[in-house]
């Protein structure tokens, strides 16, 4: 039997753009990306701190380096720039593998610069 656990998350990174006329998805710097173990296409879950907004959307990546965290398409109607977010990933485990995981949180600063990463 597979479960659903918390693989990885980006923990309050700030919404650096809203773009309503792009074709949906989060883009995210590669930077953060990487470090969080998210990959291109794959579905995230966005919570805003802000509005208390949660929804699903993809991942794009984002230029590296440039701190980059843009919602686009209607998701960009439940967020402002400068809202603080949480961006999580998840996995299916099985009971044996889930035993030896522990999620990757990246920490980041205002600027979307990692702080923390464990």
């Amino acid at each position: 039997m597979l479960q659903e656990f918390l693989f990885s998350k980006i923990h309050r990174a700030t919404v650096t753009d809203a773009n309503l006329n792009y074709v949906g998805s989060i883009t995210v710097d590669e930077d953060l990306m990487k470090a969080a173990k998210i990959r291109e296409w794959q579905k995230v879950d966005i919570l805003d701190i802000n509005n208390g907004e949660r929804f699903q959307t993809y991942v794009i990546k984002g230029e590296p380096g440039s701190g980059c965290i843009c919602l686009n398409g209607a998701a960009a109607r439940k967020v402002q720039p400068g809202d603080k977010v949480i961006i999580i990933s998840y996995a299916y485990f099985t009971p044996e593998d889930i035993e030896h995981h522990t999620p990757t949180v990246v920490m980041v600063d205002e600027k979307n610069k990692i702080i923390q990463n464990h």
